[in-house]
């Protein structure tokens, strides 16, 4: 039994990287303090720190007690006594190991199993975490089960004198059945995903569905840009030649579908009803996040993407779900884009269809006086009872 193999570089260095990672993720499920933390992080660290002294002290106990064991071995072997059974040492070993890995599965459970995703409020929300779900009761049971197995028939099956291994290279059953059902699961749960994954991608109405609202959101550092569809009921093209400072997206009013177009402040939407966030990004890569709808989605610089939802609970449905009357939806950016990143946040609000259709009628067009000035455009005389406007650049 070579304890002195424990104090290698590699075996050393390997341990003081699992050890780091099991001390982030215990500090990580603490509960946080009543007041927020001010020192920078610092605190943090200072138990990470904490952690690994503590690995570095147990790690010492555990040689300094092997080499009490081997000494006393060597010893027993020279007066002739039965020597420590090495076997039945490990095979203990492998139990503790057994038993405490399970309390660790455990503790993770109980203290970080309720950091989940709030309650879903979209309908492909509610699908998504069924199958997340359904994934995570899989392989939960397999980890159980393996790993049982695994320390279980160590223990069982341990080294002696009077039994020794069996040589059993292959079996083809066991290795049809360990290759047949896994890949039967996971063909279910890829098509299940794929055809969620198909309808909150797809860019256009399905024939006979409600048509979505479409809704353009252009991220920029550090802010989102919102844009609706008048009258007509659709958005104006774009192009990023035309961006300027009056023009931030660069709308193109070539496009007769760009001038009644609508800028917001706020995000608004109409419940049980379908949206098409149109999403591009001006400068780095950021991302759509709105965890209570279960939307996310990169916003990439020059390909358009595309997600359809429909919001299933209201902003003041969910204010009393929660308690809470201040509570809002926001859309986040999910990708550490710059400097700027914390400040990417823009309220979200599902209203019934009544309300929203008030609020838009009370949005302001995107193409205000300003803009209308820098793109020399003018009225033109009254024709035929209407008003229109003359693009003179």
């Amino acid at each position: 039994m070579a304890f002195k193999n424990i104090f290698k570089f590699k075996t050393l260095s390997t341990a003081v990287a699992a050890m780091l990672l099991f001390a982030t993720t215990a500090v990580m499920a603490q509960a946080p303090a009543a007041a927020p933390a001010t020192d920078g992080g610092t605190s943090m660290w200072i138990s990470v720190g904490y952690y690994v002294l503590l690995f570095v002290l147990l790690a010492t106990i555990v040689g300094i007690v092997g080499k009490i064991l081997r000494v006393y071995d060597l010893t027993s072997q020279i007066q002739g006594k039965k020597s420590i059974n090495w076997n039945n040492v490990m095979a203990v070993v492998c139990i503790l190991f057994l038993v405490v890995g399970l309390y660790g599965a455990y503790w993770e459970f109980t203290e970080q199993g309720t950091l989940t995703l709030p309650e879903a409020a979209s309908i492909h929300g509610v699908k998504l975490d069924n199958m997340f779900m359904v994934t995570f009761i899989i392989t939960v049971t397999v980890f159980f089960l393996t790993q049982i197995c695994l320390f279980g028939f160590a223990f069982k099956y341990r080294g002696s004198d009077k039994r020794r291994a069996y040589f059993y290279p292959h079996n083809n059953t066991i290795e049809k059945i360990w290759t047949v059902i896994p890949a039967i699961v996971l063909t279910v749960l890829v098509i299940t995903g794929f055809f969620t994954w198909k309808t909150v991608t797809n860019s256009l109405d399905v024939k006979g569905d409600t048509p979505a609202i479409d809704i353009d959101i252009t991220g920029h550092q550090f802010a989102w840009e919102v844009r609706y569809p008048g009258k007509d009921g659709k958005l104006g093209g774009k192009d990023y030649k035309l961006t300027s400072s009056t023009n931030i997206i660069g709308v193109n009013f070539q496009d007769k579908h760009s001038l009644d177009d609508q800028s917001a402040d706020t995000i608004y939407l109409p419940v049980n009803k379908p949206v098409r966030l149109n999403i591009i990004a001006q400068d780095v890569i950021h991302s759509v996040y709105m965890p209570h709808f279960r939307v996310q989605i990169n916003a990439v610089p020059g390909l358009p993407n595309y997600f359809k939802f429909t919001p299933t609970i209201t902003t003041m449905e969910m204010r009393a779900k929660q308690d809470d009357p201040k509570f809002e939806y926001l859309l986040y950016c999910n990708k550490i884009c710059g400097g700027g990143h914390y400040n990417m946040q823009k309220v979200v609000r599902v209203v019934s269809d009544a309300e929203y259709r008030t609020w838009v009628a009370a949005q302001k067009p995107y193409l205000n006086d300003a803009l209308k000035k820098e793109l020399k455009m003018a009225d033109e005389p009254k024709a035929l009872g209407q008003n229109k406007l003359a693009l003179n650049n």
